[in-house]
């Protein structure tokens, strides 16, 4: 369950009332997601998302995500539209937390993936950051390598010591990523979070794209192994080479990697993996008691990372 901060009926018919968006009728937490608190709430008008942004998120970089999904549907790209209240301001205040009101998008996330889904996805990743590869919006990617190497050192710093081995690995691969991750290729605002939960699909068909709050400005070819991680492993099956497969021909329809991001995109693949793997392991070591939310298994994604190594190559 993900919904941190409760509220009654009361508290979100007053405030709503700033906005045009018509008289409250029903209201319900979705405990899908980790990050931030979400409502659904059905008003006179129409069904609306009210987010409460939680610890992880940093109020000053609101601004930010929410000018990149308003520059995202004016350019016909399937999200959710932040709303203004009467006085213009988007980002507003409940229970003394930053708090937005977002458009609803139709669709569900999916129960299984196949091929024609991670085609859709393919698509969807070009088409995005033909978008933004020109976009005047700038965000400092908050977790990029050196942010993992001080994760790594302060899960070292707990008493468990039942994940040795992840850390005697990652400080091997750590020490390879510092000396060959990639410094010049192709640069756009990416959405970096791109797993199935954030991806919502109607009749096999993508219907949106939500939770923007990772999204910063880093390599195209970044997004995409965030994203075949993500898509084309399974965690009894392995790698999936015909949803790989599907998801670059998507990528093909709308845009291309050239030779260097081809060459860069096993190190950018390990990355990817050590990525999650870290935070994932700083969630489970140091995963307050109390907690509402179940923190994933950090194992899913050392058995990507060593795929990766020993699978130096895949074809593009």
């Amino acid at each position: 369950m993900a919904v941190f901060t409760k509220l009654s009926r009361q508290d979100i018919e007053i405030f709503i009332k700033s906005y045009s968006i018509g008289s409250l009728i029903s209201f319900e937490g979705i405990v899908e997601g980790i990050e931030n608190t979400n409502y659904k709430i059905t008003t006179s008008n129409h069904h609306y998302i009210l987010t409460i942004f939680e610890k992880r998120v940093n109020p000053e970089e609101l601004p930010f995500f929410m000018s990149l999904q308003k520059e995202l549907v004016t350019h016909g790209f399937d999200c959710p539209l932040p709303i203004e209240n009467n006085n213009g301001s988007i980002i507003n205040k409940i229970q003394n937390k930053s708090a937005v009101i977002i458009s609803f998008l139709e669709g569900k996330q999916l129960q299984s993936i196949l091929p024609n889904h991670c085609k859709e996805v393919g698509s969807m990743i070009a088409r995005f950051t033909n978008i933004t590869k020109t976009s005047s919006l700038k965000r400092k990617n908050g977790l990029n390598l050196e942010t993992w190497e001080a994760i790594v050192n302060k899960c070292k710093e707990s008493k468990d010591k039942s994940y040795d081995d992840y850390f005697n690995q990652l400080e091997n691969e750590l020490v390879f990523l510092k000396n060959n991750w990639p410094t010049n290729l192709p640069k756009a605002i990416i959405h970096a979070d791109l797993f199935q939960d954030n991806v919502f699909f109607m009749k096999d068909k993508i219907s949106g794209v939500i939770d923007f709050y990772f999204s910063c400005k880093d390599f195209v070819a970044y997004e995409l192994a965030l994203t075949i991680n993500a898509w084309c492993f399974d965690f009894k099956d392995g790698f999936q080479s015909k949803n790989y497969k599907s998801l670059i021909e998507g990528f093909n329809e709308y845009s291309s990697l050239d030779q260097n991001e081809k060459k860069s995109l096993n190190v950018l693949l390990r990355g990817a993996a050590v990525r999650i793997l870290v935070t994932r392991l700083h969630d489970m070591i140091y995963h307050p008691k109390d907690a509402l939310v179940i923190p994933k298994d950090p194992k899913e994604y050392l058995e990507i990372l060593e795929w990766h190594q020993k699978n130096p190559e895949i074809n593009l």
